[in-house]
């Protein structure tokens, strides 16, 4: 059997898709352990950039896993779920540690709330989805969100050590988290839409 008939046979929870989505999912503790190490245990500033190199590759995971997934063939019902999983968890875990950092405080932790507010319901609504068989498709908005998201907590992750090369790091994450938060509120306002929709319809049904 050549190469490609078995990429293309090859829809099992080791297939090179799921491989990276558990490498993002591995990533978690490691970006944490970083921030953690360098905030709270007062350890050497280059930790930050160890854990803003390791998330950069986290979010290279999530394209390259979807990438290779379609073009050889090996989409998976298993991958469709845990891929937005490792997604939340990445990003989740960045802003709470952030939290405790204190790069994320004041007026914008309640960005940071409404991000993880979205994700809790946005997960909540497609379970509810998948059981009636209904697929809500990402927008490209949602696909923007997902982006200035994952720049801006790169832009916190790097913090006090972003900081001291370009004095504005920090601003500048924030700034994009709250601009994140916004696309955040209106694409899971879409989600909500969408799930009341279906379940007006199966109650009047």
């Amino acid at each position: 059997m050549n190469i490609a008939t078995t990429r293309g046979a090859t829809k099992s929870s080791m297939s090179l898709p799921n491989i990276l989505t558990y490498a993002r999912i591995a990533a978690v503790p490691v970006v944490v352990g970083c921030i953690y190490a360098q905030s709270i245990m007062d350890q050497p500033l280059w930790l930050r950039w160890v854990a803003v190199a390791i998330f950069i590759a986290a979010g290279v995971t999530d394209y390259l896993d979807g990438y290779y997934a379609r073009i050889w063939n090996q989409q998976s019902a298993f991958g469709r779920m845990l891929d937005p999983i490792a997604d939340k968890l990445l990003v989740a875990s960045c802003l709470l540690i952030l939290a405790a950092d204190g790069i994320i405080h004041g007026w914008s932790l309640w960005a940071a709330i409404v991000i993880l507010c979205r994700e809790i319901l946005v997960s909540g609504l497609r379970e509810y989805l998948a059981a009636l068989r209904v697929s809500v498709p990402v927008t490209k908005l949602a696909k923007w969100k997902t982006t200035i998201q994952l720049v801006a907590i790169g832009f916190l992750l790097a913090g006090e050590a972003g900081d001291q090369v370009v004095p504005v790091i920090t601003q500048i994450g924030l700034l994009l988290l709250w601009i994140s938060a916004i696309f955040t509120i209106y694409t899971g306002y879409d989600y909500f839409r969408a799930g009341i929709h279906h379940l007006i319809k199966e109650d009047e049904g």
